[in-house]
């Protein structure tokens, strides 16, 4: 990624205490950064995600350390191979990199089960017989501690069950192995909460070697300690759980001593973020899967035509926080228009296509035009665009019978300027037996050609974009909106279901683009002139078939002083 590209990360309260462990005196004084970013693979990752990758990665980088990417396969319930790759393959494409750095929790498991045992072997774990529903019985509340009638279960009996809880000598839910903590703590996580529990499962990794594996409050404390990792970055739900994560890494021989910071993650309106519902929507064909340009999805997103620029750029400049907050989705849409009005190429294109003749251009003519890829950025070159006496111009560009303050064309009202090319002036229409327009009649001043000396003068009517009838190209244009109507989909007891726009898709077919976009490539994006920011779509668009997503519409709602 070139460096120009990557936003400087600003200072914020995590790096304040980063600053305070490096100093003199301070806990990690001497030592290199080191921090890790732990995805479940039970899912694709999100614009959440976008958010953590950005921290984690991004400290590392500003201090020049390191940070590891590991998979965080403790719950074979849900985890496979394809969401493995998935993941990396996203934070590729947001610019970042972990070397040879790459683990899986599961690579820990011996390690962990010895960490278990030794917690036994102090007196400090026992094997609790408590069913699920006991469980939640004897949990207590806030003026009531919870209980276990198997606490005091001796050391050498909880080290035996233990050992053949994992030679898997019983069934799901018939044993845990719980720390023994606190069962009155005001902390609910710390009522001697379970650290291993029975699932006879296969391993996307381990296959049948394990049917008992470690909760996330035990294996994510001893993953940190076990990698080096300095500084645990973590959303702010997991607040609760640093004083478990500190008892796990006080109570077992490890090798280092990792600090838990924690931030406020990411909300965004009109969207859910559980991966837990964005699995229900792939699997109950609300989407067209993971991917679906509409998901919130770092896939999906991508497939939309978000770049890397753009979405680290949102991270950068929504803050790091420790105060929850919901951002408007309008806001990440902004930072995409900033980078595409910057980098994006524009073409002509007619998404509802009427056919227009110019009536006294010759038949038999065509003529070519050089037009700037990016206005005012010569180094982003030229290309040639073809003009003939028919062309495609936007339906509703056209009006039988004018409206007030419409500027575009409709018979005998003013000169509209082709985009480029020359004034033209309608001088009637044809329709079909539905009274539908199928063809408008122009004629041009020859003398107004952009670019030559007689043309200058100013005219009422509006610029028009149009492609030449003989080179246009066959394409689908897929427009996309809000997936959800509702502000807050997944608020209360609402059901997200019930919350989705049936309108969230609108796909037309038959439109025209110029005659350069034959073979285009998904990461190239498009300003389709009056219409928006697109690309290619990365599965469907072929040549021969080509399919643009829009990204996002030129206009712009959202007001950048408002934040």
């Amino acid at each position: 990624m070139p460096e120009e590209t990557k936003p400087v990360m600003g200072q914020n309260f995590i790096h304040d205490f980063i600053d305070e462990d490096l100093a003199p005196g301070g806990r990690y004084e001497g030592m290199t950064v080191h921090t890790r970013f732990p995805p479940e693979p039970n899912g694709y990752l999100h614009i959440g995600h976008a958010k953590a990758i950005f921290i984690d990665f991004g400290t590392a980088e500003k201090y020049g350390g390191m940070c590891n990417l590991r998979m965080d396969d403790t719950n074979p319930t849900k985890e496979d191979e394809e969401y493995v790759d998935a993941i990396q393959e996203d934070i590729h494409w947001l610019g970042y990199d972990w070397g040879d750095r790459f683990f899986f929790a599961s690579d820990y498991f011996d390690r962990m089960y010895e960490y278990a045992v030794e917690l036994i072997k102090k007196g400090l774990a026992y094997v609790c017989e408590l069913s699920p529903e006991e469980f939640r019985e004897y949990r207590g509340d806030v003026n009531t501690p919870a209980r276990s009638p198997w606490r005091d279960r001796p050391i050498e009996e909880s080290l035996d069950l233990f050992a053949r809880m994992k030679a898997g000598e019983f069934p799901n839910g018939k044993y845990t192995l719980r720390a023994k903590i606190d069962l009155a703590s005001g902390n609910f996580n710390m009522r001697d909460p379970v650290l291993y529990r029975i699932n006879h499962m296969p391993h996307h990794r381990q296959g049948n070697k394990w049917c008992i594996y470690p909760m996330y409050d035990f294996a994510h404390p001893l993953e940190d300690a076990l990698e080096g990792i300095t500084h645990s970055l973590c959303s702010l739900e997991f607040e609760d759980h640093r004083p478990l994560y500190d008892w796990v890494i006080a109570n077992c021989p490890v090798p280092s001593k990792p600090r838990q910071i924690e931030f406020a993650r990411l909300g965004i309106n009109y969207t859910v973020m559980s991966k837990r519902k964005l699995r229900q929507l792939v699997e109950e064909g609300k989407v067209s899967g993971w991917d679906d340009p509409r998901m919130p999805t770092l896939c999906g997103l991508r497939r939309r035509g978000y770049t890397p620029a753009a979405i680290r750029d949102f991270s950068e400049r929504n803050g790091v926080t420790k105060a929850a907050s919901v951002v408007e989705f309008g806001f990440l849409e902004h930072c995409l228009r900033e980078d595409l009005n910057r980098t994006a190429r524009r073409v002509m294109a007619v998404l509802r296509p009427v056919k227009l003749v110019i009536t006294n251009y010759p038949a038999d003519k065509t003529e070519t035009f050089e037009v700037e890829n990016i206005p005012g950025n010569p180094s982003a070159g030229t290309r040639t665009v073809t003009f003939s006496r028919e062309l495609w111009v936007e339906a509703e560009d056209f009006l039988p019978e004018p409206i007030s303050k419409y500027k575009r064309l409709y018979p005998n009202g003013p000169e509209c300027r082709l985009k480029g090319a020359y004034l033209i002036k309608c001088v009637g229409y044809e329709t079909d037996d539905q009274g539908n327009v199928t063809e408008i009649a122009a004629e041009y001043d020859p003398a107004s050609r952009r670019g030559d000396p007689a043309d200058g003068r100013q005219v009422k009517g509006a610029t028009l974009h149009w492609v030449d009838a003989a080179t246009a190209l066959d394409a689908e244009v897929r427009l996309y909106d809000n997936l959800f109507l509702d502000e807050a989909p997944d608020a209360g007891d609402k059901n997200f279901l019930d919350c989705l726009n049936p309108n969230s898709l609108e796909v037309l077919t038959d439109c025209k683009v110029e005659a350069g976009l034959s073979d285009p490539k998904p990461e190239d994006r498009f300003q389709f002139m009056r219409q928006g920011y697109f690309c290619a779509d990365s599965k469907d668009s072929a040549p021969g078939h080509l399919v643009f997503n829009r990204a996002v519409s030129l206009k712009d709602s959202f007001k950048p002083s408002a934040r």
